[in-house]
């Protein structure tokens, strides 16, 4: 028997198959709740599916921004990000972590360049992407939490 736990939007964005415990970081990112006025924000954690465990994020009446979903590929890099529209799907796209990370996440290294008053942006170098591991392309310092240095 099926059961509807979280009631449907009519506009806005689901981010589904979040990974399990992530959604709070995510809204984080999303600047939830200073930047959502009267819509309806759902947050699901550790739901079953087909594939085990996840979390969604449901917004109303919102489209998420370039930035935004290139920092939740960050901490959920298997996520899927569903324009809703009229109840409807209307575009479905999933998360892609780049070869190349910049201005998006800090560099733990507090002698690193990135972090002294020198005008240049952070940049990581994906490592890997499963687990995804990057490293500051100034210093070679893995980040150990990349939610923690988020920008």
């Amino acid at each position: 028997m099926k059961e509807l736990k979280i009631q449907p939007i009519k506009n806005g964005t689901v981010i589904d198959h979040i990974t399990p415990g992530n959604a709070l970081k995510v809204l984080k990112i999303l600047k939830i709740p200073e930047n959502v006025s009267d819509s309806i924000v759902s947050a699901v954690m550790n739901v079953e599916s087909k594939r085990g465990r996840k979390d969604i994020v449901k917004i109303e009446n919102r489209e998420l921004k370039a930035s935004e979903v290139d920092k939740i590929a960050l901490i959920a890099p298997n996520a899927t990000i569903n324009i809703i529209r009229d109840y409807e799907v209307a575009e479905k796209h999933h998360v892609v972590v780049p070869d190349e990370i910049v201005g998006i996440v800090k560099c733990a290294n507090p002698n690193c360049i990135s972090n002294s008053k020198e005008p240049i942006q952070p940049r990581f170098i994906v490592k890997s992407r499963e687990p995804l591991r990057i490293k500051c392309f100034y210093c070679e310092r893995e980040l150990e939490d990349i939610s923690s240095g988020l920008m």
